[in-house]
């Protein structure tokens, strides 16, 4: 008995270049797809080497900025090292970053009276921010003279705040300054951006 063998079809000419066509089609879109992973990869690794070197992300510890931080806030800050009277500032003391605000720079004179009046250069500090004025934990022998190439920083909750007030914190020098900030971004029900 002869075996019969199954026969073998051939395809067309057409068939051949269209499977050929559908092969080369899909090595195409694999290749663009690679393609394009490549550059969202090295863009998002450009974007966060620029967002590290220009921004800083810090969550609030404590209550020394209340009512204008609280707790867990998680505010942005941008690194700079100009800073003028009012801006709110994040800097280096004993490893971690205070925020605190800039209540005068070299060569103004600060005076804080009893009653937690703030006075620069003479004149009354309009301290809308504040809840309660307060003395606070003071250190210092009034008026004082900000040193040359630094700034008196003050909490906005004064009864509690480690600031300038205290002498081992003292006035903060420029290349201590990590920056300003620039916007609260949690919680979501109080995203502010700061002037």
């Amino acid at each position: 008995m002869d075996k019969e063998k199954p026969e073998i079809e051939i395809p067309s000419i057409e068939l051949l270049k269209a499977e050929l066509a559908r092969v080369e089609s899909r090595r195409n879109f694999r290749r663009a797809l690679l393609n394009i992973a490549g550059v969202l990869v090295v863009a998002a690794a450009v974007a966060a080497l620029i967002a590290t070197q220009v921004f800083v992300l810090i969550r609030v510890n404590g209550s020394s900025m209340s009512p204008t931080f609280e707790a867990e806030e998680i505010i942005i800050l941008k690194r700079t090292e100009e800073v003028k009277a009012g801006d709110i500032i994040g800097f280096y003391y004993g490893g971690s970053i205070f925020l605190k605000r800039v209540i005068g720079a070299a060569g103004d004179q600060i005076d804080i009276d009893q009653k937690g009046n703030v006075y620069v250069n003479d004149e009354l500090l309009e301290e809308p921010y504040l809840k309660n004025k307060d003395l606070g934990k003071c250190e210092l022998d009034f008026p004082y003279q900000v040193p040359e190439g630094m700034y008196f920083v003050l909490g906005d909750n004064r009864a509690v705040s480690l600031d300038s007030r205290i002498k081992s914190i003292g006035c903060v020098q420029s290349d201590q300054i990590v920056g300003r900030t620039v916007i609260r971004v949690w919680p979501l029900t109080r995203v502010e951006i700061m002037r």
